[in-house]
């Protein structure tokens, strides 16, 4: 090999880091497609009730700060849940490696047997990893789990937080421009299905599923949401006379 030859697979990722970033970048497509059925959803079904756009504009702006912090909140309480849950089970690894070093030495060799090593080197695996980092060995193969990439809640909130508002700002951004009332609904009704058109295409495209299909269901929900609330807004105005 010449010296300026590129090592094999310098550099390349492990399914374990690609996998994480297809779940954080999935994540970030589901909050936005939440941003923007959500407040589009309310922007639509005032302007279903009056064509005052103050009022259509403050209900969006409310929306739109809500479903932020409450993506944000929602998310920091579940990842704070799973992290707290993470560090029992690794609290736990740790006391029966100090209390039961020859139990867990054979836990975890008779672990790799079950995925197809025969004993002999699963012995020769185990006392290898277990003299390099026991607790990472066996968080591996035991929980899943990587002792010093563990999930953190904050990053989770603020990542919920951006993607939901980047979805919010397409609606909000339509509901903005200088047009009649009537015109106004039409382009938020069209902004938002080539909105969810393109959510539903990344969604679909990360998780291999059939793309016309995911489309057509994302943009159908989407569709069936503000046709909903743009109804009950306009009964709701003809019923209190707005």
């Amino acid at each position: 090999m010449a010296d300026n030859a590129r090592p094999a697979h310098e550099g390349e990722e492990h399914l374990e880091e690609v996998g994480a970033k297809l779940n954080w970048l999935r994540a970030g497509v589901l909050g936005a497609n939440d941003g923007i059925v959500s407040v589009a959803g309310v922007v639509i079904g005032v302007a279903g009730a009056t064509t005052n756009l103050i009022a259509i504009i403050t209900a969006g702006l409310a929306a739109w700060v809500a479903g932020a912090f409450s993506m944000a909140g929602g998310e920091y309480v579940s990842v704070s849940t799973q992290r707290d849950t993470e560090k029992a089970l690794l609290e736990k690894e740790r006391w029966e490696l100090k209390t039961m070093p020859h139990e867990e030495f054979d836990e975890l060799a008779d672990l790799y047997v079950q995925r197809g090593v025969t004993p002999e080197v699963a012995q020769l695996v185990a006392r290898d990893l277990t003299k390099h980092d026991a607790l990472r060995a066996h968080a591996d193969a035991e929980l899943g789990i990587d002792p010093d990439a563990l999930t953190n809640p904050w990053a989770a909130a603020l990542s919920s937080m951006i993607a939901f508002t980047a979805g919010a700002l397409l609606p909000m951004g339509v509901v903005l421009l200088p047009v009649d009332a009537a015109t106004r609904v039409w382009l938020v009704v069209a902004a938002v299905a080539v909105g969810l058109l393109l959510t539903g295409w990344v969604s679909a495209a990360l998780g291999k599923a059939a793309l016309g299909k995911a489309i057509a269901r994302n943009v159908g929900m989407g569709m069936l949401t503000m046709a909903v609330t743009y109804a009950v807004g306009a009964l709701f105005g003809s019923a209190v006379g707005v």
